[in-house]
This record gives C-alpha cells, sequence and structure tokens, in this order.
C-alpha cells in the first residue's frame, strides 16, 4: 500500500523548497502566489538502513525501499474554500491524500515576503485549517438532508447519520475532526471524503539557528498538539540533497542535529497513519513492505500479490535482530529464532518473513 502526503501551507511558507529537497526536482519555487498551480508528484524512499544491512546478509542483486508519495499543493489563501485564489482546485487535490502535511512559516526573511506581510505561525496555522474546516462543513451540511432521508427510508443506518450531525458540532466549533478523533468515531461517514479528518503533520519551516531552538520548538509542538511536529530549514534540505552520505551527516552534524528533517517526516507520517514495514529478502532483492499496524500474515501477503493471500499457508518468519545477529537464515533456524506462524499471526514491524502459499 503507498502512502500520500499532501503538503498544504500559505504561498511562500517554502513547500515548493522542502519539496524539491524531498524528489530531488526541480519544481518551480518562486516568491510570489500560485507559483504552483498543477499539484506535482513525487515518489520518495523511506529511509531505512535495516535494507542495506541485510542486503549485504543475502548478496541481494538491487535494494527497494518503501516509498512515501509527496504531492506538492498550490499555497492556499484565505478564502480559499469560497474558491479565493485557485481554491476549490486545490482543496480538490487534498482530498487525494491519506494524510496532510502543513508547512507553517517561522523563519523571518525580509526577501521573501508572507502573503499576509508578518510572520505569525498561529495565525498561519488557523487560516489553513479554517478553510479545510469550513470546506468540510459545505460537504457536510450538504449531505445532511440526504442521509436523513436515507435512514427514514431504512436505506442508511443510523449511525452515519449521527457521526455526520456529530462532525457537524465538531466543524461548528472551529475543530478539525482530526483534533478529536478520540472523542468521535467519523469512520461511517468516511465516504464524505472529509478533509479535517484526515491525519496531520505539521513542518515548521526555521531557520538554521532555530534547528537547535529546544525553547521554540517546545512552544511550537504545543501549538499542534497531539499531532507531530516536524522542524527542518527547507534551503538547508535542498543542500542536504545535493550530497553524498558522508557530506549529508558532515552538514548535520555542523547545525547541531543528527536527522535531516525530510527522513523525520518520512517517519512520522508512517507512524501517524499506523502503518510499519515488514521484509522479505533473498539474492534477487531486499524489499520493505508496507502494512498498516495490526495487519495479520496473510494480509501482509496480500501486498505482494493477492495470490499470495488467497493461498496462503504458514509464514516463516525470524526477527530482524535475531537474523543480523545470528548472520543467516540457517543458523536463526538452528537457534529456534525462525518461526512458523499461521493465519492468526500479527505482523511486527521489521519481521524478515519468507511466505508459503499454494495456488
Amino acid at each position: 500500500m503507498a502512502l500520500t502526503i499532501g503538503i498544504v501551507g500559505l504561498p511562500n511558507v517554502g513547500k515548493s523548497t522542502m519539496f524539491n529537497a524531498l524528489t530531488k526536482n526541480n519544481v518551480l519555487a518562486a516568491n510570489y502566489p500560485f507559483a504552483t498551480i498543477e499539484p506535482n508528484v513525487g515518489v520518495v524512499p523511506l529511509p531505512d538502513g535495516r535494507l542495506e544491512v541485510l542486503g549485504k546478509i543475502f548478496d541481494s542483486k538491487q535494494i527497494v525501499p518503501a516509498t512515501v508519495s509527496f504531492v506538492d499543493i498550490a499555497g492556499i489563501v484565505k478564502g480559499a474554500s469560497e474558491g479565493e485564489g485557485l481554491g476549490n482546485k486545490f482543496l480538490a487535490n487534498i482530498r487525494e491524500a491519506d494524510a496532510i502535511c502543513q508547512v507553517i512559516r517561522a523563519f523571518d526573511d525580509d526577501d521573501v515576503v508572507h502573503v499576509d506581510g508578518s510572520i505569525s505561525p498561529v495565525r498561519d496555522k488557523e487560516i489553513i485549517e479554517t478553510e479545510l474546516i469550513l470546506a468540510d462543513l459545505e460537504t457536510v451540511e450538504r449531505a445532511l438532508p440526504r442521509l436523513d432521508k436515507e435512514v427514514k427510508g431504512k436505506k442508511t443506518d443510523k449511525t452515519v447519520l449521527d457521526a455526520a450531525l456529530a462532525a457537524k458540532d465538531v466543524l461548528d466549533a472551529g475543530n478539525t475532526l482530526f483534533s478529536q478523533r478520540d472523542s468521535f468515531d467519523f469512520t461511517p461517514i468516511r465516504e464524505l471524503g472529509l478533509l479535517t479528518a484526515k491525519p496531520f503533520l505539521y513542518v515548521f519551516n526555521v531557520d538554521e539557528a532555530q534547528l537547535t531552538d529546544t525553547d521554540l520548538q517546545a512552544s511550537l509542538q504545543a501549538l499542534v498538539e497531539p499531532a507531530e511536529a516536524i522542524f527542518l530549514n527547507a534551503k538547508l534540505e535542498m543542500d542536504l540533497a545535493e550530497l553524498d552520505e558522508d557530506d549529508a551527516t558532515e552538514l548535520l552534524e555542523s547545525v547541531g542535529v543528527t536527522e535531516s528533517g525530510l527522513d523525520q517526516l518520512a517517519h512520522k507520517g508512517f507512524h501517524t497513519l499506523g502503518l510499519q514495514t515488514y521484509l522479505t529478502a533473498g539474492p534477487k532483492e531486499t524489499r520493505a513492505w508496507t502494512v498498516p499496524v495490526g495487519a495479520t500474515a496473510p494480509q501482509a501477503a496480500g501486498v505482494i500479490h493477492t495470490d499470495f493471500q488467497k493461498g496462503f499457508i504458514k509464514a516463516e518468519v525470524i526477527s530482524y535482530e535475531d537474523l543480523v545477529e545470528l548472520g543467516s537464515v540457517a543458523e536463526a533456524r538452528l537457534h529456534g529464532k525462525a518461526r512458523m506462524e499461521g493465519k492468526d499471526y500479527v505482523m511486527a514491524d521489521g519481521d524478515v518473513v519468507e511466505f508459503r502459499f499454494n495456488v
């Protein structure tokens, strides 16, 4: 399964610069609104050091990481929910994403104008979320008469109408549905494609000095609780994208951090969506496969091919740590670290698996 993250934000906050760094593309990053009109899409490998280690153990010909798709959606402005700017088109693009990553500007640069004339992460966050909330309110209010009629005609379960009414109350109060996910179950109205029900991530585009400003970062993290916050400098990420691994590590250390913001974004995106990876390895390839947390062995097999799930018999599972420690599948079997698991086995992150199936 693929993970798609839609990158949103006001104009001139660094979205396209960040996207360029993510995908190593040369997407137009200009100092004026609407430089991005059509959404740009880039598929980015999920950083996973385990793959290279397994590749050496199995002498694999190729390494295939899990991937994350990023969609750079044009800058949203106040009034987008009512069609201001290119709002309606942008909001439609967001509906296709699995999660929303809002880029918020925290850096100050007189050469890069802010669309509202000043730097205010609080205001910028509220503008974007308000537009998404208003768009969802319109969707829910349009759906309620239909749902009411369908419930009375016994064509739709009442839980769907109840969820829609609860969603309207949350939105009317100025809250995103994602922020209230622990209090309400909005699964019955998934078909409505509500924007604020999607998981949210927040990227704060900071200057280099702010990368190690823990007090500032704590205050910005509090602004988006309980969502994940990532702090990066988009220009620095562009520089990192051009360097080899050793030079990139040296550059990160020179500014006082150990992991690039983009690696953090990919990992936290997986965590926010409740995803994990399991691994397969052999002479042909070592590969990471994406599954939801809680997926069973047959469901995981189905990610490779539907026939694997239909004809599932058993799965031989070795934990990554055990395999690396013992050095081979044969040694793992000899030491009792290779387990034969059945249909009820729940996959764990980092399982190295070989499926047995019959088609």
